[in-house]
């Protein structure tokens, strides 16, 4: 009996298999790390697009002022009348500190409605500085009758004779300072900073103050006091001092006034006739 014994299978090499295998687990790990290679500029780019670095974009090809980074800082020093020595009786909170960017254009109109309320005979707050084209709303927190006016040029306005309800409001377009009064009652007096600037603050009690998120480049410091003439100074940011750092000022502001200045009524006349109006 012939048997068929079947021919044996020819073996193939392990080494060959395995590379044949690695070679084709490699190919698609290569095509990955060439594909993550062509996509990481696109992907750095991404991450570096942030808020931040949209606007910058968009200022700078707009023309538009760097991007606010810097600040101002310092301490307020009120001197006597003869510059000699220092003042006494002198609020430093009562100021008003602004810088004007010389290449900004006009804050963006608020919609934010600010308050100047009459209580107990008085203005709050005795100082308030607004944006150019801002509301001021007057409401009247007395049970008595008030006539709330200005006569101070651009700015003037009269609101009548008022007791309380629903706030008379009056809208600020034009900057410079307004002198407010009441027409009933001559101690009432405040005074309202219209400002050409989005940069402004007050001092604290210590005359210290500090304004944040500055523009670079060149502009004019301000400081104003009832009590001074202003005090204004050009300077050009960032300042730096030569370790480095943010130098502190020191405005110096005379006082030369006192701090209730006579005027007259709405009309040119004196307050010789009393309080009335009740």
């Amino acid at each position: 009996m012939n048997l068929l014994i079947p021919a044996p299978c020819p073996q193939r090499a392990a080494a060959p298999r395995g590379a044949a295998l690695l070679a084709r687990l490699a190919t698609p790990a290569a095509a990955l790390a060439a594909a993550l290679a062509a996509a990481m500029p696109l992907l750095t780019l991404a991450l570096a697009v942030t808020p931040a670095t949209v606007a910058a974009a968009v200022a700078a090809s707009a023309g538009a002022p760097p991007l606010a980074a810097e600040e101002l800082s310092g301490r307020l020093v009120f001197l006597a009348k003869d510059g000699k020595g220092p003042a006494r009786g002198v609020d430093p909170r009562l100021a008003v500190v602004y810088f004007e960017p010389a290449d900004a254009a006009r804050p963006p109109r608020t919609e934010k409605a600010f308050q100047l309320l009459t209580k107990n005979k008085e203005f709050f707050p005795h100082v308030l500085a607004v944006p150019v084209g801002a509301s001021v709303q007057f409401p009247n927190q007395d049970p008595i009758l008030h006539n709330v006016f200005s006569v101070s040029p651009g700015n003037s306005f009269d609101l009548g004779i008022y007791r309380g309800g629903p706030p008379k409001e009056k809208r600020f377009e034009q900057p410079g300072v307004v002198r407010v009064y009441c027409n009933v009652h001559q101690a009432m007096v405040a005074y309202i900073l219209v400002l050409d600037t989005a940069h402004y603050g007050s001092p604290d009690l210590d005359g210290s103050f500090r304004l944040t998120g500055l523009p670079r480049g060149p502009g004019k410091l301000t400081v104003w006091h009832e009590q001074a003439d202003p005090w204004t100074q050009d300077l050009k940011l960032p300042l730096r001092t030569p370790e480095g750092g943010s130098p502190a000022l020191a405005p110096r502001l005379v006082v030369v006034r006192p701090k209730l200045l006579p005027h007259l009524t709405k009309t040119g006349e004196s307050y010789n006739r009393g309080d009335s109006y009740r």
